[in-house]
């Protein structure tokens, strides 16, 4: 069953909009799938990096000058 689908419009750069219709020509897919795509896979980056922060909700913030003299104590700087 195919997904339903929404017409909206987006506005590309020039050179994205003539890099997105090449890539389309080339694998012989539509843009709309590649853009799909592409906001799938930025979805489930930010997914992802979510699910990061609530694993470390709970640890300790480390000032940048506390990791670097950390770095710096075993011998990584």
């Amino acid at each position: 069953m195919e997904a339903a689908t929404t017409r909206a419009t987006v506005y590309l750069e020039n050179p994205l909009h003539q890099a997105l219709r090449l890539k389309a020509a080339s694998t012989r897919r539509s843009m709309s799938e590649i853009v799909n795509d592409a906001i799938r896979a930025a979805l489930r980056e930010d997914e992802e990096d979510l699910a990061a922060f609530n694993e470390r909700v709970n640890e300790k913030p480390v000032s940048y000058e506390q990791f670097l003299a950390l770095l710096k104590a075993d011998g990584t700087l």
